[in-house]
């Protein structure tokens, strides 16, 4: 970021403390990963696949919604790489991603909504 000057002095150093603020498009990736998880359900699935490797139909099952909705889900949760795909025979799994975003994720939801990981 380059240095700002800006036009009132309020004896705050703002242009010290905000020196290194990131540029927009990293505040956009970060509002693209919250576009993400816009939805309730959404947040549901990605919660659960963070703890284990489903299919969508026992996807379907835990979330008591129908498989085309999962599924629905499951695209957007993918296009944004928060979950992965695997392919074994005719059935498709999937998984949170091993990446550091999703994890801060996982964590966050835990603590915004005072719940434990199974295993805990």
């Amino acid at each position: 970021m380059t240095e700002k000057k800006l036009p009132h002095d309020h004896g705050q150093d703002f242009e010290k403390n905000f020196n290194h603020m990131p540029d927009i498009c990293e505040f956009q990736t970060v509002s693209d990963i919250f576009k993400q998880l816009g939805d309730g359900s959404r947040i549901r699935i990605f919660w659960i696949l963070c703890h284990c490797e489903e299919c969508v139909m026992n996807l379907s099952a835990l979330v008591d919604m129908s498989s085309p909705a999962v599924s629905h889900h499951l695209r957007h949760l993918k296009a944004g790489g928060l979950i992965v795909s695997r392919r074994e025979g005719k059935e498709v799994y999937y998984k949170a991603a091993e990446t550091e975003q999703v994890e801060l994720l996982h964590h966050a939801i835990e603590r915004l909504v005072k719940i434990s990981c199974p295993s805990r």
